[in-house]
């Protein structure tokens, strides 16, 4: 069995993956912010970033799985992951060469596709860096750097666009520098010891081989999946429902604002949920994510959508969305042993990925022709459905470190 590399969590390669991911989210989330006002001005509806978004989180859902199946049998995963972060950072700088929707959707998907390479690649790399007892902490740290660049990259946004008065073909251009960045700390701060390959074994043999507690949790994220849509659809929402009373501009400004503080308590949200994985029972504390989200959609659905209330929403978005990916990670490592990592995180990344493909598609759909209360009732149903088979699982751990249901 591979040991972790460095005897603390908080080491070299736990910094080096975190700062990769700060660096990387900074570079896609100005794109991410900039997309809905993009679009719009090509008079693209809601339906078409509920379909960009959709489809390059869908487009990279069988790379993640592949990925991981792959890099399970090699003695070093690294260098798969550095050229996922390359490939990322290049298709989300081309949405500056885009005209049209279907361009931004092409460029998109290239994007994700990278993501896809990367993601159950860095996840194992992480997991190998430290202990079983110390997930938690290592996934939360993780997201929480992921999230500072989701901070950053939202405000970058905003002095570019009144720095560049608007330019946006500038400004997504721009976003090669922190794209580039993350894949060389990546290839140059983050330490991986050559590991013992996994032996052959099929890929249908490799799934099977995942234990049952880790099928179990597959499908009640799944489940949850199918109505987590998208967040950049919170940035539209506020935007139409702030336009009409503060004009534009400046529903533009506060949207963007309200994006940051939503990503701001992402952050904080992700180390604390990795400080309670490593103390209390992840399964509940993973439905307890689920149904908060649940009562973000409601909101959605019964409260007025004035200022205050999206701002209620947009924090409450925050939180569970930080607890989600902290606590699914860490209880995916936890579920399967060291050896089935990659296979695992690309199944989990596979299964949240269609989920992301469908949800965003049919949440923008059903907002487009039928309105937001129908919209986002769809969600909370699924949101709800989730977090009632997560709490069937109750992991505790053997005496060999893995985990078995109760």
């Amino acid at each position: 069995m591979t040991r972790p590399v460095g005897a603390r969590w908080l080491n070299r390669t736990v910094v080096g993956i975190g700062l990769a991911s700060l660096f990387s989210d900074w570079s896609h989330e100005i794109a991410s912010t900039l997309l809905p006002a993009f679009l719009a001005s090509f008079g693209a509806a809601a339906a078409w970033l509920g379909m960009i978004e959709g489809c390059a989180d869908g487009a990279a859902s069988f790379t993640k799985m592949a990925s991981g199946y792959y890099t399970d049998r090699l003695a070093r995963r690294k260098p798969i992951a550095v050229a996922g972060y390359v490939v990322t950072a290049l298709g989300t700088a081309a949405i500056a060469l885009t005209t049209s929707a279907w361009q931004v959707l092409l460029a998109r998907s290239a994007a994700w596709l990278g993501r896809g390479v990367r993601t159950p690649v860095r996840k194992a790399l992480l997991a190998a860096a430290v202990t079983r007892e110390t997930y938690g902490r290592a996934f939360g740290f993780e997201r929480m750097m992921d999230t500072c660049g989701a901070i950053v990259g939202p405000l970058t946004a905003v002095l570019l666009l009144q720095a560049l008065r608007h330019d946006y073909a500038r400004i997504f251009a721009l976003t090669l520098i922190p794209g580039l960045a993350a894949a060389l700390l990546m290839a140059f701060a983050v330490q991986e010891r050559r590991r013992t390959a996994v032996s052959h074994l099929g890929f249908a043999l490799s799934l099977r081989a995942l234990p049952a507690p880790f099928r179990a949790l597959l499908l009640a994220v799944g489940l949850f999946g199918l109505g987590d849509f998208a967040h950049t659809m919170l940035i539209l929402l506020a935007v139409q429902k702030l336009l009409p009373v503060l004009g534009a501009a400046r529903a533009a400004t506060l949207a963007t604002a309200l994006y940051v503080l939503h990503n701001v308590l992402y952050a904080a949200f992700a180390m604390v949920g990795g400080m309670l994985a490593d103390r209390v029972n992840k399964a509940t504390l993973l439905a307890g994510a689920y149904f908060l989200a649940a009562a973000m959609a409601l909101g959605i659905v019964f409260l007025p959508l004035n200022l205050w209330t999206l701002g209620a929403i947009f924090i409450v978005g925050g939180i569970y969305v930080a607890l989600e990916e902290t606590l699914e990670d860490s209880l995916c490592a936890q579920l399967v042993g060291d050896r089935q990592h990659g296979v695992a995180f690309g199944t989990l990344a596979t299964v949240n990925g269609i989920g992301d493909l469908v949800s965003s598609v049919v949440v923008g759909t059903l907002w487009t022709l039928y309105g937001t209360s129908t919209a986002f009732a769809y969600s909370a149903v699924l949101f709800v459905a989730g977090g009632l088979l997560v709490l069937r699982l109750a992991p505790v751990a053997d005496e060999g470190g893995h985990a078995r249901a109760q």
